[in-house]
């Protein structure tokens, strides 16, 4: 029995009915509560605006979801691109006289003595950003949002239009890459 439900939106309950749901779903993925709300908030604002859009094929909570999905994937991308990384703000001091946020690029330095380390971590970081940069963009995409973002693989595979075998043969693949790309670049130089 086959029933073509026609579903509607009604905005002004999304926040009483979806907030919890939505929040839960975002911070499993971004791990920091403050993100999480704006990317909700984020979520809301754009359903309201793109309500023309919706064509009542799926459920007000499904279509929300997907495009905090969408969402989710921006901050990302956001995150990696290299204009992003001068707008992302870390915390200095939690509390105090002192509590605010930097900008990442000004972050001071450490105050320890780990200065060696840190730079060889940051080479190894930006050797492996390179050595991902350089992977396919498909299996970039899918191994980032796999191994890196944590998303499910039906997630990956509805959001990407693959099946769950190819998926883990392009994540098979961008591996193997990965390993020859910092066999050359990092462990061989």
């Amino acid at each position: 029995m086959s029933t073509n439900q026609v579903h509607t939106l009604s905005p002004e309950k999304w926040v009483q009915s979806y907030s919890d749901y939505l929040f839960n779903y975002t911070i499993s993925r971004v791990s920091n509560d403050e993100i999480a709300r704006d990317l909700v908030q984020e979520t809301f604002f754009s359903g309201l605006k793109s309500m023309k859009n919706f064509q009542g094929k799926a459920s007000e909570r499904t279509w929300l979801i997907s495009i905090l999905k969408r969402k989710i994937i921006d901050h990302y991308r956001k995150i990696n691109s290299t204009k992003g990384k001068a707008e992302v703000r870390m915390n200095f001091y939690s509390d105090g006289d002192n509590a605010g946020e930097w900008i990442e690029e000004r972050v001071p330095n450490s105050w320890t003595n780990d200065t060696d380390k840190d730079i060889e971590n940051d080479e190894l970081k930006d050797t492996l950003e390179m050595c991902i940069d350089k992977l396919p963009e498909k299996y970039g995409m899918v191994f980032r949002m796999k191994t890196i973002q944590g998303f499910e693989t039906e997630e990956i595979c509805k959001e990407l239009d693959i099946t769950a075998s190819n998926l883990w043969v392009i994540i098979h693949r961008a591996r193997t890459q990965l390993r020859r790309c910092m066999e050359d670049n990092w462990f061989n130089k």
